[in-house]
């Protein structure tokens, strides 16, 4: 198959996917074609099989703003006609999806493109139900030929967001376990914590859905029983009520800020706890990482998470906010070599058996057939 994927080129889960999903797809022999403003952080290097397209806008003083969207449709236009593409795989609603069926509808009467809306989050819960992108979101959705979401709660999500009678099919994310596996303690845990004190991990964007100031509150109770420090990962707006909260609690000494981080295998080969306590999680991609790593993890109770962390067997799950109760299960565990063991090895096995990259892509590789043959 010829197939193009958009995709968000940044740091974050729907970006990630998108650009894995690729060079699978093109180790397996297919071709493909990433679009997008950016070459993805995560295609670092040549991969056979996968050709970068980068979208240029241009600006006039007539538009205030880039008119991304509209150079986005054209450049779609252009590598499906000259490459001749069976599809076009979209990674966010808007504005791919919208840009995708543009292009769509200005090829129909040269090649029938199908287009496939890939459903990460954000696009559903929070972007697209501003009320001057809602009606936008819901036809883009409706208009492509498939539509896939990585949770069973996004789909239900978006299908009571906007009434959508679209047919959705549930492919969560995915991994290589492989590339994230236990690789025992490394030189890294020993310089963090070289007292042998636990080491508690968090990686994510700073934004306040991700409330990673109750990473901070949940240490602060954790070291009142077990010696302990915590590891913050990526940036992002957050950071400096952080960092304030820190001085706040004292905790300076005991919380590392490591900003945004490639060597992500290593650094979580060397903690013992994986906390995500966010408000709003649609599936938990930095929790699979962890537990594809041997990791237990602490999350709070929404969105995706429930279905991948079973609760008290791969980690444990607390309502939003709850504090005392993820500090409470983190020393539980902490504290209890036998019952860390048995549920770092559970975490392992989880990813291993519902999450590895060789059981979803094969998934992905049929739905595009499917679609194709409608």
């Amino acid at each position: 198959m010829k197939i193009g994927i958009t995709c968000y080129p940044t740091y974050g889960g729907s970006g990630v996917i998108a650009t894995e999903l690729g060079k699978e797809l093109a180790l397996k022999g297919h071709e493909v074609h990433l679009i997008s403003y950016a070459l993805p952080f995560r295609l670092s290097k040549f991969v056979k099989n996968i050709v970068f397209h980068e979208v240029e806008t241009s600006s006039y003083p007539l538009f205030e703003f880039p008119l991304y969207s509209l150079a986005l449709a054209s450049k779609m236009i252009e590598v499906a006609e000259y490459e001749n593409l069976d599809l076009l795989h979209v990674h966010y609603a808007i504005p791919h999806a919208t840009s995708a069926y543009l292009a769509k509808q200005i090829l129909k009467d040269k090649k029938d493109l199908k287009i496939i809306t890939t459903l990460h989050g954000t696009d559903i819960t929070l972007v697209g139900l501003e009320p001057s992108f809602l009606p936008l979101v819901k036809f883009s959705i409706e208009q492509s030929d498939g539509v896939t979401a990585v949770s069973r709660f996004l789909k239900e999500k978006t299908i009571t967001n906007y009434s959508c009678e679209k047919p959705i099919e549930v492919i969560p994310n995915f991994i290589d376990i492989n590339l994230y596996k236990p690789n025992g303690k490394t030189a890294f845990g020993e310089r963090i914590a070289p007292d042998g004190e636990k080491i508690l991990v968090h990686t994510s964007n700073f934004r306040p859905v991700k409330r990673v100031p109750d990473t901070i509150k949940i240490l602060k109770k954790v070291i009142e029983d077990v010696p302990a420090k915590l590891i913050l990962i990526g940036d992002g707006p957050d950071r400096s009520e952080c960092e304030r909260l820190c001085r706040q609690l004292d905790l300076c000494d005991q919380v590392k800020f490591l900003g945004k981080q490639e060597g992500l295998v290593e650094i979580l080969n060397s903690a013992d706890l994986f906390l995500i306590p966010s408000q709003s999680e649609s599936f938990g991609l930095a929790a699979l990482e962890a537990m594809a790593c041997g990791l237990p993890v602490i999350s709070s109770s929404v969105g995706g998470l429930p279905e991948l962390i079973n609760h008290n067997e791969t980690g444990f799950i607390a309502e939003i906010g709850d504090v005392d109760r993820m500090a409470k299960y983190a020393v539980d565990l902490l504290g209890n070599d036998r019952k860390y063991k048995l549920f770092s090895k559970n975490a392992r096995d989880r990813a291993v058996n519902k999450f590895d990259k060789s059981k979803i892509i094969p998934i992905y590789e049929e739905f595009y057939k499917r679609v194709l043959n409608s």
